[in-house]
């Protein structure tokens, strides 16, 4: 019995706040006058077992006596949880109407069975709750989840499109590329073939030059106004020649002085009749009044002094054939025009050339560079200390190329 109070008591709070919920009076607990009328409906907010849910109902006309004791399977579905929460407060309501029931009259046993099965259903209820707010918990999480998903789909999407954006951007940077590597490769081939070249019209230049000195010194020899010691020390003076025979070179070098005088490289020609022909003689005569034309009269009027052709030939012809714009059909004017002709070719090869060209010529006295110079009498060693005294071929720089200066060095140290 003092079980029975000690329950009451302690459920006396929890079904109080409930009695204001169900608002059932038993119907052997109250007079026949204050009979409650069946069909009066309640509305009542179920505040402290649900804290935001509102529920309005009308009582039924008739009410089980015996209360639902099935617990129902707690499980949080949008679908069919509400219903489960009905179930649970109906059953609740005729749980509590047994347990006021069991008070008239007073029965331990009933009153124990039916606070056990009220706290049960209050039981459920709590368990609802705490289901509820967990799965809100999860539910928001989820959305939080879904949101974050949905930002970092739309963020791969912009990435997927710029990356096919780069992957075009790359693939036109591929085949041009591509196409960069085939045209610097003909470049490169053009280049071989250019500089190649170059090196045949310069070796071609250089030979001529000393090609035209023979027959110059054979004249000279061969005349008694000339003293060819006297003509080498005009040249060059006070130069150590190893050789008698050394000297001669000092007649190149006056003939590359005056050859390549004034000449730039900036004004590309076509050369292609011109190198079509065999005897310069027949390209001055096709092409009077070209270029070549006129550099090869004008150079040859700046080399052949006219004491010089006045004592070689015993008079001045050629020379006043130059001067009205002719060219004389002489094996000597033959051998300077193929001179001239190389020469010509060699600036205007230098001047149409891809690869910037440039002329440098070796200074007298300049300590000798096996990189920007070769000697004429043969292989000379840095580490002699050996001098330029003259040239008897100005050096190119074509590119990274270089072709070498042709140098007379000093056989003595200074």
């Amino acid at each position: 019995m003092e079980n029975a109070v000690v329950k009451t008591s302690n459920l006396s709070d929890i079904i109080s706040k409930f009695a204001k919920v169900c608002k059932f009076r038993s119907v052997g607990v109250f007079p026949d006058h204050q009979k409650p009328s069946l069909n009066k409906p309640c509305d009542e907010e179920v505040e402290e077992v649900f804290e935001d849910n509102k529920a309005k109902e009308t009582e039924a006309t008739h009410i089980s006596s015996k209360p639902s004791r099935k617990v129902p399977t707690l499980s949080w579905n949008d679908d069919d949880a509400i219903w489960k929460v009905f179930d649970t407060v109906s059953s609740l309501k005729l749980a509590y109407l047994e347990f006021q029931q069991a008070h008239l009259p007073y029965d331990p046993d009933k009153i124990i069975q039916a606070d056990n099965l009220v706290v049960s259903h209050l039981e459920t209820l709590r368990s609802f709750k705490r289901l509820y707010l967990k799965t809100k918990k999860q539910l928001h999480a989820k959305t939080e989840l879904r949101d974050e998903v949905e930002v970092n789909e739309k963020i791969l999407e912009k990435l997927k499109a710029k990356m096919k954006a780069k992957e075009s951007e790359i693939h036109f940077l591929k085949e041009k590329l591509n196409s960069l590597v085939a045209e610097n490769k003909k470049l490169e081939d053009k280049i071989v073939v250019s500089v190649s070249s170059f090196e045949f019209v310069f070796r071609a230049a250089s030979k001529s030059i000393h090609d035209f000195s023979k027959p110059l010194i054979t004249l000279m020899k061969a005349t008694e106004d000339w003293n060819l010691e006297k003509a080498v020390e005009s040249i060059v003076g006070n130069v150590t020649y190893a050789k008698n025979s050394d000297k001669k070179f000092a007649f190149e070098s006056y003939i590359v002085q005056r050859m390549f005088h004034g000449m730039k490289l900036d004004n590309p020609c076509d050369v292609t009749e011109l190198m079509s022909l065999d005897d310069p003689l027949d390209a001055l005569a096709a092409f009077p009044d070209s270029a070549f034309a006129r550099f090869c009269g004008q150079k040859y009027l700046l080399v052949v002094h006219p004491l010089m052709e006045a004592s070689f030939f015993g008079n001045l012809d050629m020379r006043g054939l130059v001067l009205l714009g002719k060219h004389p059909r002489t094996v000597f004017y033959r051998i300077f025009a193929k001179m001239a002709k190389w020469v010509w070719v060699l600036g205007s090869f230098a001047a149409s050339l891809d690869l910037k060209a440039k002329m440098f010529v070796v200074r007298r006295g300049t300590r000798f560079s096996g990189v920007y110079m070769e000697s004429v009498v043969g292989d000379a060693k840095e580490e002699e200390d050996l001098r330029v005294e003259f040239i008897t071929m100005p050096g190119f720089k074509v590119g990274d190329s270089v072709f070498k200066s042709h140098v007379y060095l000093s056989q003595t140290k200074r």
